[in-house]
Order: structure tokens, then C-alpha cells, then sequence
């Protein structure tokens, strides 16, 4: 009989991988000063898309005997991501609130900074401000970091598990139990 993967325990270590490998990025970016750095951005999507793309290979083949789905790496790879977010949701309260409490300030400024280079009257740079000043506080940014973690995560993990799958011949590749 063929042992059932229970796929929320044989990914947390790879959530974990992938969590504390964006908070040490973060916080690495953070004392370059590059936090509002676009590029680094950019840097580390590519980062965690080669991650996820070697963590998920490794899952595929140390606990599904080198065979998987489509869907079963698509769900593989949200589970790591959610792991990985919700470190990232604790580490961007303990940034914005233990770190640097001043971070929403300079935040808020490199904003109103932006908006205003990009020609928008002062009207409507007073009134998005007005609203980011509501919501850039550590217990709403929080939370809303795991959603936006779960949206690009969901993304990254369909586009990866193209690369994953790999499914076998059921007459000839049988699992070894």
C-alpha cells in the first residue's frame, strides 16, 4: 500500500526556506538603505521564483518519488508560500514597529515624493496621503502582506509547476513502496 504525503508537513520546512530566506533579503536591502528601491524588487521576485522552482523540485523528489501533477505542485507551492508569508506578515510588524518605528514616516514621504513628480495637483496628493496615513500601520500592513504574499505566490507557484510536473507512465513508474 502506497504511504499518503501529508503535503502541509513535508513543505513547512521549504515555507520556512523561503520565508526566512525574504527576511533576510529584507533586512539586508533595509541597512543598504535600497527599501524603496524598485529594482530590488524586481531582484527578488527572480529570487523567489528560482527558490520555489528548487523547492518544489526537491518536494516532487524526496516525497513524491519524483512524479507530480500539475495541481499537486500548484498546491505545493501556494502551502509554501503561505508558510512563507505568514513569517513575512510577523517580520513586517517587528520592522515597522520594533526596527525602525519611523519606517511608515519615510515611507509616507517617498510617496508624497513620487506623486508629486509625477505631476498630480496637490489636491489629490493631500487626499492619498490623507488615505495612505490610514493605512500604513503596522497591524493593517500585517496582515494585508499575507494576502499579497498569497496572490504573487498562487501566480509564481502556476507558472513554476509548468516546469515541475512530471508524471509517469502508471503501467511502468509505480512508486516504490
Amino acid at each position: 500500500m502506497e504511504e499518503k504525503v501529508n503535503v502541509w508537513k513535508a513543505n513547512l520546512t521549504n515555507g520556512l526556506i523561503l520565508g526566512l530566506t525574504g527576511v533576510v533579503y529584507s533586512l539586508v536591502m533595509y541597512f543598504l538603505d535600497l527599501t524603496f528601491n524598485q529594482v530590488q524588487g524586481y531582484v527578488f521576485m527572480v529570487l523567489q521564483i528560482a527558490l520555489l522552482y528548487f523547492l518544489l523540485k526537491s518536494y516532487r523528489d524526496n516525497f513524491m518519488h519524483g512524479q507530480i501533477t500539475y495541481g499537486q505542485s500548484v498546491g505545493a507551492g501556494v502551502i509554501i508560500f503561505l508558510y512563507s508569508a505568514i513569517i513575512g506578515a510577523i517580520f513586517t510588524y517587528i520592522l515597522y514597529t520594533v526596527i525602525d518605528s519611523g519606517l511608515t514616516d519615510k515611507q509616507l514621504a517617498f510617496l508624497e515624493e513620487k506623486m508629486l513628480e509625477k505631476g498630480a495637483p496637490q489636491e489629490a496628493v493631500d487626499v492619498g496621503m490623507a488615505i495612505q496615513r490610514k493605512i500604513m500601520k503596522p497591524e493593517i500592513l500585517a496582515p494585508f502582506s499575507i494576502l499579497g504574499s498569497m496572490f504573487w505566490g498562487t501566480i509564481l507557484s502556476l507558472i513554476v509547476s509548468i516546469f515541475i510536473k512530471k508524471e509517469g507512465n502508471p503501467l511502468v513508474d509505480t512508486p516504490a513502496n
